[in-house]
């Protein structure tokens, strides 16, 4: 009976713990941030292409990885976008759903796995820590396709923490982690490491056996990841790429492979150090201003939860499930010691901390007075509430030049207008292609580029938009200027002039 009211109470806790979670990530949702990030436009438009031709902007159909700008995008977030834009159409808040479902699934997905790893206790903390942590919250209101990563990552650890219970959830565990390679490229050098690690790790200690769960599994993984062996063959130079009418490979104009590298070790872990010690990176759509990641009311208990899994990870001849989280912690780590890091490159790194500083919270509760957890919770529901205050009020003007702000209301205005429409260059083209809802096919029959071929493809020509002026042309009538461009030219001239946001439509 106790029992009962005990998983009852946790679930209530839980229920709760959700709540708060779901509050902050659906309200105003699609509104703020506001308009959109050249990234998610892009990945947006990818889906909508897919969706209405078959075929991505490049012209492959169905690839396994999308061309995109050049150099390429992940295509797990253009898929998933799919039947949202079927059923809602091209919609702001439409293409946003993906993110906002893997990001509220992760609340429970990081209890459950907290629960198995360290006990009741520590799993609510580490669905609490979530639930209110800014840099979650941030990352499940816009569509970043890399951001995809941390919640399939987080459930297939959650499906293999099943599966060492139940060898039935090991195919689960599989498909999360097969698609979490679809979700971004930079995990791809420590995948293989990672699941290798942590199941031969518990084949040790009697936790894994070799069973029909545990093949149908390794198959599912090897299915998931030839098509990106393929891929990796094709622009390498090793096969030609492959068309069919329903799959593709395609060889990218520029891999990128090379910006991962050995070479820059010490400067990326200098700044891979720093970006963690002052919980920034810069970036306000990573980490909203004067917010660290997760608070730093938890630098002491992510110490301790640090120092309790090393420590506990290296016990000798003993299972201990420390060792599991550190892996997680160390492949969420090692992008960015290839690549100068930013909190995307990264974003693996984020869940498994949460899950250590629940750990360290809990450990530090134990030993502290009853009232200590309550006081603790307490502060940190303060520390969110005012993240939320700010979030909601002066986030948007901060973050709305990277956004777009006032785009789409400017370009419906210029569509009103004849002739051609000359725009700023401080508008990137897949956020016009969204807004515009230019059909795909006229935009690959139309679009030209500054540089081609390159890693980062600049139009200069789609349909009849033209990227970039330096002033008013004789014969040309309509312009969207951004407010970091010189406006004096087009007043001199007489342009009617009309603010749109970020933005400001001249008209002869």
């Amino acid at each position: 009976m106790d029992g009962a009211k005990a998983g009852g109470k946790a679930r209530l806790f839980l229920l709760l713990i959700f709540a708060v979670g779901l509050f902050a990530r659906l309200w105003q949702f699609g509104t703020i941030p506001g308009d959109l990030n050249q990234d998610e436009a892009f990945a947006a438009y990818e889906a909508w292409s897919l969706l209405t031709t078959g075929r991505d902007t490049a012209g492959y159909a169905f690839p396994v990885y999308l061309t995109a700008w050049g150099s390429g995008m992940n295509a797990l977030e253009s898929y998933l976008m799919i039947p949202f834009i079927a059923l809602f159409g091209l919609e702001v808040w439409a293409v946003r759903l993906p993110q906002l479902l893997v990001a509220l699934l992760s609340i429970p997905a990081v209890y459950g796995a907290g629960r198995r790893l360290f006990g009741e206790r520590t799993g609510l903390l580490a669905a609490l820590l979530l639930a209110i942590c800014p840099w979650h919250v941030l990352l499940s209101r816009w569509a970043l396709e890399s951001n995809l990563a941390p919640g399939f990552l987080l459930f297939g650890f959650y499906f293999f923490l099943r599966g060492l219970e139940d060898s039935r959830f090991l195919p689960a565990a599989a498909l999360m982690d097969g698609l979490a390679l679809y979700a971004y490229a930079a995990i791809w050098p420590v995948m293989p490491f990672l699941l290798a690690g942590r199941a031969l790790y518990c084949a040790a200690h009697g936790r894994l056996r070799l069973d029909r769960d545990l093949l149908d599994a390794c198959l599912l993984l090897g299915l998931l990841a030839l098509p990106l062996l393929l891929f990796l063959a094709v622009n390498y130079g090793l096969i030609p790429e492959i068309r069919t009418p329903v799959f593709s490979v395609p060889k990218l104009l520029v891999l990128r492979s090379g910006e991962m590298s050995l070479a820059g070790l010490p400067q990326h872990l200098l700044y891979l150090l720093q970006m963690l010690l002052f919980q920034t990176d810069g970036l306000i759509w990573n980490s909203a201003r004067g917010f660290s990641f997760l608070y730093l009311l938890s630098i002491p208990f992510t110490l301790t939860g640090l120092i309790l899994t090393v420590q506990r990870s290296f016990r000798r001849r003993t299972w201990t499930p420390e060792a599991l989280l550190l892996m997680q912690l160390l492949a969420g780590l090692v992008p960015g010691l290839l690549v100068a890091a930013n909190v995307n490159r990264i974003n693996g790194f984020f869940i498994p901390l949460a899950l250590a500083t629940a750990l360290g919270l809990s450990w530090q509760a134990a030993r502290a007075g009853k009232w200590a957890l309550p006081a603790t919770v307490t502060l940190y529901l303060l520390f969110f509430a005012g993240f939320e205050v700010y979030y909601f009020t002066d986030f948007q003007p901060e973050v709305g030049l990277s956004f777009g702000e006032g785009l789409e209301e400017v370009l419906d205005a210029a569509a009103e207008e004849p002739g051609t429409v000359w725009v700023s260059k401080d508008v990137y083209y897949p956020q016009l292609l969204f807004f515009t809802r230019l059909p795909a096919e006229e935009f690959r029959q139309t679009v030209r580029y500054r540089i081609y071929p390159s890693a980062y493809l600049e139009a200069r020509a789609v349909g009849r938009y033209r990227f970039g002026f330096s002033g008013p042309a004789a014969g040309e009538d309509c312009y969207i200027l951004s407010l970091w461009d010189d406006r004096s030219p087009f007043i001199e001239e007489g342009f009617t002039m009309e603010s749109y946001g970020n933005f400001i439509l001249a008209v002869r």
